[in-house]
């Protein structure tokens, strides 16, 4: 067992911070760019006045950081080589995030806007995985183009971890002797619709609430009509891209569907344990970012003439969280490393439990982590000259919204107690 970082990821690593020296550092600090990240960032990045949206320069800058990462050969690195990529490992991923993440607040990574000079391209790989010849031309390679954005449709007012309740349908109809569907509903929480070229909107065409199958997943251009974005609400951490819209009497072809017509959650579940462990390191990261800092402050601090560190009251909290974030990184990474060396649809049957571990840890971690920094830093730490609150702010959403903690602990407990995974029927 050799749990050392691979020479060659080592020497990535350096690669890339070298790149942000050279290149996403100074442009951070032009044009006065630091106010998207000092203690302006979230009046900076917010048009309050439309709708609470994110600032055009605000994205432009994004998208700059990029454009450059993808110039050298960065940008696209989790993406299949076929596509410009690197075919970029989960081990790999998984460090580099956390490695970012450590690193703090910065242009290089902000995932706010799940930025990041290194990108994760869900989608990229759902397409590859479900769609036509057709549909990966013009919606991978147009993503990479910024042609095409698609925004993700599955949430509802009403349905949220419940996705197989949900309320939106499509049934057949033709129009204009073209067959296609014609769907009705609403959606929620859709982020990215301000700048999406299309919405993948997941609709019950057969079947029963409550039923895994029957529902598929469209690909509705944006803007369409009877498609409406009724209004965008406004979160914990500001600016917003996340609306509440309806769909009414929106009509699509039959080469809208995006794969196997009624098996549209599948491939909505197929790709998530990528993302929450990719994640799961990022707030890992993060928190390890708090931990440092706390450490740092609690060293150079000296009320009443000693050391704040001298205090066990200071320690003992920080050795919990340092305690436990090494656990934590150590399965993430194990995780990670096995994901790499199984068959994808393995995933789900054998080691899902260790990535929802891994997820709503390091979630509830971050949280903590930021929490305490405010604390050991006083009333510096609850202002927003420290990065504490925006970190807090921004991670306490994924205790949420990357599927909730309580459902992923019950995948947890569902693979404990065998009723899923390797251990079903152990007990009967």
């Amino acid at each position: 067992m050799d749990f050392a970082i691979p020479a060659d990821l080592q020497a990535y690593l350096d690669e890339l911070d070298a790149f942000i020296a050279a290149e996403i550092k100074p442009l951070e600090s032009q044009d006065d760019n630091i106010r998207f990240f000092d203690h302006r960032r979230e009046y900076a990045r917010t048009d309050f006045e439309a709708g609470g949206l994110p600032r055009h320069e605000w994205e432009e800058l994004l998208k700059e950081a990029t454009r450059r990462a993808d110039k050298a050969g960065h940008w696209r690195f989790s993406a299949p080589k076929r596509y410009g990529g690197k075919d970029g490992s989960n081990l790999w991923m998984a460090v580099i995030r956390e490695h970012f993440a450590r690193a703090g607040l910065g242009l290089h990574n902000d995932l706010q806007n799940e930025h990041s000079i290194v990108g994760n391209f869900p989608f990229v790989a759902m397409f590859d995985q479900w769609g036509t010849e057709e549909q990966k031309a013009e919606f991978i390679t147009g993503g990479f183009e910024r042609t095409r954005r698609v925004a993700f449709g599955l949430t509802e007012p009403d349905h949220g971890s419940d996705a197989t309740h949900m309320e939106t349908v499509a049934v057949r109809e033709t129009r204009d002797g073209v067959d296609g569907w014609r769907i009705d509903g609403e959606k929620m929480w859709i982020t990215g619709m301000h700048v999406a070229t299309h919405c993948a909107i997941f609709a019950r065409t057969s079947g029963k609430a409550g039923d895994a199958s029957g529902i598929t997943c469209f690909l509705v251009p944006n803007p369409t009509e009877g498609l409406k974005i009724e209004e965008w609400m406004w979160t914990f951490n500001m600016p917003t891209d996340h609306p509440r819209l309806s769909v009414t009497n929106v009509w699509v072809p039959d080469s809208a569907i995006l794969g196997v017509e009624g098996r549209g959650l599948a491939l909505a579940q197929s790709f998530v344990h990528q993302n929450r462990i990719r994640q799961a390191a990022s707030s890992c990261g993060a928190a390890l970012y708090c931990i440092d800092e706390s450490v740092k402050y609690a060293r150079e601090r000296k009320p009443f003439g000693e050391e704040l560190a001298r205090n066990q009251a200071i320690q003992f909290p920080l050795v919990e969280l340092a305690t436990q974030a090494e656990m934590l990184r150590l399965l993430i990474f194990k995780t990670a490393w096995e994901m790499d060396n199984m068959p994808h649809e393995q995933i789900e049957r054998t080691i899902s439990d260790k990535v929802s571990m891994c997820n709503y840890w390091a979630n509830r971690l971050v949280c903590e982590a930021a929490d305490r920094a405010m604390q050991v830093h006083g009333g510096i730490g609850y202002s927003r000259h420290k990065p504490f609150e925006h970190i807090y702010r921004h991670h306490r959403r994924y205790r949420i919204t990357e599927g909730s903690e309580e459902i992923q602990m019950r995948k947890v407990g569902a693979y404990l107690f065998g009723y899923l995974g390797p251990k079903r029927g152990t007990f009967s």
